[in-house]
């Protein structure tokens, strides 16, 4: 069997392996992805997703444009070196975020890849919106706040409620934005910074939210406990699936024990 495996195409072996982790069919998935090397088109990945989703199954990706914000790291290496002059220039020719057209350079060939397929929908927030194929799109998509990234007014409560599967497709945990609702839900709450990025109609808008966190997701994701997940092979790096409850919820017992004191 494993030299029949072996023998199969990249594709055939990463539908094989969608079966092995245990995607629910008609269920809803959230996918992270990074194809480089992997000889996977992103519309075969997308393909495959959905076939293993089955018609009743609703497909997620982050579609986030970090791009359009001067307040981001993105901003501030994309200017670093500039004067004042220049980086003024800089942001006069930042183009506002439109949800239909605006694409997410640094979310992966599969994002842009499920962004851009008719059908698909795509979520508001001008900084961290997401994209999604499938009956349940609207639904899980179409209510959130724009001054809330990642929190109980965003998708992520949503996916949450709907007890969606996360997929790590030959990326880690140090991306897995689930983790970002734990943060959300800490008590006493976490410390809030000024957002500003450009949109359509609008011009420049600036907000309060958390301060988003992501340098200790690598190491959260070692410690979730193993049960918790599955885990295969796919064009010679690891693929995990997890249940998004479990995710979060364990996420959120680690980081009550030590955040504070980072602050």
């Amino acid at each position: 069997m494993a030299d029949a495996t072996r023998s199969q195409d990249p594709l055939s072996r990463f539908r094989a392996a969608l079966a092995e982790l245990g995607v629910r069919p008609g269920g809803v998935l959230m996918a992270h992805a990074s194809l480089g090397g992997s000889g996977l088109s992103p519309t075969a990945v997308r393909d495959a997703l959905l076939s293993a989703l089955g018609p009743g199954g609703t497909l997620v990706v982050p579609a986030f444009t970090p791009e359009n914000s001067d307040t981001s790291r993105e901003y501030a290496d994309r200017t670093e070196g500039m004067d004042e002059p220049q980086k003024a220039g800089f942001q006069a020719s930042m183009p506002p975020f439109d949800p239909e057209s605006t694409p997410c350079p640094t979310m992966g060939a599969l994002a842009e890849c499920v962004r851009t397929t008719p059908g698909a929908v795509r979520s508001g927030h001008p900084q961290t919106s997401f994209a999604a194929l499938g009956p349940r799109a609207t639904e899980l998509l179409g209510d959130h706040d724009p001054h809330c990234h990642l929190g109980e007014r965003s998708p992520l409560s949503e996916l949450y409620e709907a007890d969606a599967q996360i997929l790590l497709l030959r990326v880690g945990f140090e991306v897995c934005t689930a983790f970002h609702l734990a943060e959300y839900r800490l008590s006493p709450p976490p410390p809030t910074r000024t957002y500003r990025c450009v949109v359509r109609e609008r011009g420049w808008i600036e907000y309060e939210d958390v301060d988003l966190y992501d340098g200790d997701f690598e190491e959260i994701g070692e410690r979730l406990p193993r049960d918790l997940r599955t885990e295969r092979e796919v064009a010679g790096r690891t693929t995990v699936l997890i249940g998004m409850r479990d995710a979060v919820d364990t996420a959120l017992k680690q980081m009550s024990g030590y955040r504070w004191e980072m602050t």
